[in-house]
């Protein structure tokens, strides 16, 4: 597999994210944008805004239409889908999907990630407990693994962790239509990991359903989560003035520093983000 090499990796397609990608590639770095479509952004539902600067009384919708265009027309890539793993060594190692995606520098700005963890998830994380199929899937094969599906893509992902050899049952609220028939199903809401050194089971409602792995697989993955040594409080990333966190070569911009949840922050924060991750590479 060819990994893709970039100056600039920007894990976010809102405002922040592509505010980063236009300063970067204003000083001549290849920059790489990964996420959600625009349309399926808060902002992109917002019937009129009038509170950015020189763009009144446009939709959320034309707005996140110029800004993405803005983006590509200065020569930013772009790639639709969910960053699932964040590895640092030699820069960092982006996974979405069965792709990998490799940056000198790495700008956060996903917006506000809001989920609420289960009981020991933290706990188990990296001891039976994954949000990535595709990076941890063989370490299961042969093993009872339960999936968590919190997403579109998760009945995909189920079916290729069947597909490598694991053992797989789904757990999920309601059962997906694609979610392929000779998968166990688990209707639930109520879930709780169980281990001892490493997971052994996952409590569906009251009732055990025994596992060596667990695959929580959400729309998205909290930064924090993604990037070791990551500085949260409250669920809000720590920045300096420089939008470094303080993790060498990561910066962060937008929703997820903190209030006010406002365009103007988050498009003046990306574009700071972006120039400091510039300045980055040319001293490094």
């Amino acid at each position: 597999m060819n990994t893709l090499t970039y100056d600039v990796v920007i894990l976010g397609t809102g405002p922040a994210g592509l505010s980063a990608a236009v300063a970067a590639r204003g000083r001549g770095k290849k920059v790489l944008v990964l996420g959600k479509r625009w349309q399926d952004s808060p902002l992109a539902k917002a019937e009129r805004v009038d509170n950015y600067l020189g763009m009144p009384n446009m939709t959320g919708a034309e707005m996140m239409e110029q800004f993405e265009k803005h983006a590509l027309d200065m020569g930013a890539e772009l790639v639709l889908g969910r960053v699932d793993a964040v590895m640092a060594f030699d820069g960092f190692h982006v996974t979405v999907g069965t792709e990998i995606y490799q940056g000198k520098t790495l700008i956060l700005a996903p917006g506000v990630v809001r989920q609420t963890k289960y009981a020991r998830e933290d706990t188990y994380l990296g001891r039976g407990v994954s949000y990535c199929a595709t990076c941890d899937g063989m370490l299961y094969r042969g093993k009872e693994v339960v999936v968590v599906g919190r997403s579109s893509e998760a009945p995909h992902e189920a079916a290729y962790l069947q597909q490598i050899g694991c053992h797989v049952t789904y757990v999920a609220s309601k059962r997906p239509d694609t979610l392929p028939e000779q998968i166990p199903f688990v209707q639930g809401n109520r879930l709780e990991i169980q281990g001892e050194q490493t997971v052994t089971g996952l409590v569906v409602d009251g009732t055990v359903i025994p596992c060596q792995g667990v695959f929580i697989l959400r729309e998205a993955v909290a930064p924090d989560d993604l990037v070791v040594g990551l500085q949260v409080e409250k669920g809000v990333i720590q920045v300096d003035r420089n939008m470094s966190t303080g993790v060498e070569g990561v910066f962060a911009a937008g929703d997820c520093t903190g209030e006010p949840l406002q365009i103007s922050k988050a498009v003046g924060e990306g574009l700071i983000a972006g120039l400091s991750a510039a300045q980055y590479c040319d001293n490094h």
